[in-house]
């Protein structure tokens, strides 16, 4: 099936012709969805505007979902993914955020992942959701003591994973290690769940806080005695705080059914990794975060320039997609994390995507993040992709 930008019959909230952005791409059996706060834009201010608490936000967010669903012929109970980005200000009050997410899918159970960032785009924003939806598959049981994983044409989402026991607790304070050690435990458990291995894991994302950069890299053992043969995509990101006041770092896992082949340009730097530049299984292509470092030098270019770096990140994100035997157009999502010394000329990696993307353009999600693995890099990019 070709790559078709999702045209909602009504979206009153803002002109999203004018972006560089599709509100949602439909792609293969997938329909893929941007990040939505409650945004909207005011005529009398002449400005986009935020109103409201966390419960009317959360309301206004999945209406924008529900008229892009509505667009593409599915509806919330398609719906097998939804990712909340939540500011800090926003965790304190959480529990109306779920309390939403519950009566909006009723019976239905998505995955969630929950992730707390540094800041929105959309400074009164407390919350962003981004979604993926399709044909609704296996899921854990509710009553076996896991949190619900789902499966949709073969991939499975899971939720996300934190080092906490069973009363909640951190498992391993102060230790990021055995924190990771515990998360890769816990994941073990639901992917067994469901019949799967970490052989079959196309893709990890894992955020950590500051006080775990010291012995992050010490990690890697972990990742070495889990994942594999084909080791998945990945990115890490640094955030301010996560789910768990007490951690240091919560993961999230997508894994698939097909067979895995790992995707490379041609990089050296990914043999002594324990991850790849992308993994495809099936038409999917799972992609690793990519910044302005370059792959033979293993340094940072473009050093200060959020607009520069962008377009080198891009160009690299495209290599990987044209390895795989894609095009520009085969990218249908992206990801963006930027730092806050990148706010300032952020707004101008638009006219970037435009340059080096094709239409229609992929579904996008701008984050603010407390800083990037390289602390010269101003913009990380997680992107993916369907082939044809």
């Amino acid at each position: 099936m070709p790559t078709v930008a999702v045209q909602p019959k009504k979206f009153p909230w803002f002109d999203y012709s004018r972006y560089s952005f599709s509100l949602g791409v439909s792609a293969g059996q997938g329909v893929y969805l941007s990040g939505h706060t409650a945004s909207e834009y005011d005529s009398e201010k002449r400005r986009m505007v935020v109103r409201g608490g966390m419960a009317d936000q959360v309301h206004t967010a999945y209406a924008k979902v529900g008229a892009i669903l509505e667009g593409a012929g599915l509806s919330y109970a398609d719906v097998v993914r939804v990712v909340e980005y939540v500011r800090p200000e926003g965790i304190e009050r959480y529990a109306e955020a779920a309390a939403v997410r519950e009566d909006v899918f009723g019976t239905h159970r998505p995955a969630v992942n929950t992730v707390p960032v540094k800041a929105l785009l959309r400074p009164d924003a407390f919350i962003e959701l981004e979604v993926t939806a399709g044909p609704a598959g296996a899921h854990t049981a509710v009553g076996t003591g896991l949190p619900v994983a789902r499966e949709s044409a073969g991939v499975v989402f899971l939720p996300t994973v934190q080092a906490v026991d069973e009363a909640g607790d951190i498992i391993g304070a102060g230790d990021v290690v055995a924190q990771t050690q515990a998360i890769f435990e816990k994941a073990q458990k639901m992917l067994s769940a469901l019949g799967l291995g970490f052989d079959r894991v196309v893709k990890t994302l894992d955020y950590i806080t500051p006080a775990a950069l010291a012995n992050y890299r010490k990690t890697g053992r972990i990742r070495k005695q889990f994942l594999g043969p084909v080791y998945p995509g990945a990115a890490g990101i640094l955030m301010p705080r996560l789910l768990h006041p007490d951690a240091l770092i919560q993961y999230d896992f997508i894994a698939s059914r097909d067979e895995t082949e790992a995707i490379n340009p041609g990089w050296d730097r990914y043999q002594k990794l324990t991850y790849s530049p992308g993994v495809k299984a099936g038409k999917l292509l799972f992609l690793s975060g990519q910044g302005s470092l370059d792959p033979e030098t293993e340094r940072i270019v473009h050093d200060g320039d959020v607009v520069a770096q962008s377009e080198y990140t891009y160009a690299n994100i495209l290599k990987v997609v044209e390895a795989a035997g894609g095009r520009a157009e085969n990218l249908v999502k992206t990801i963006e994390y930027v730092t806050p010394a990148a706010l300032e000329r952020y707004r101008d990696v638009a006219g970037v995507r435009a340059k080096l993307l094709r239409e229609p353009y992929p579904a996008s999600t701008g984050l603010i993040c407390e800083a990037l693995l390289r602390p010269e890099m101003q913009i990380e990019v997680d992107p993916f992709a369907v082939l044809d």
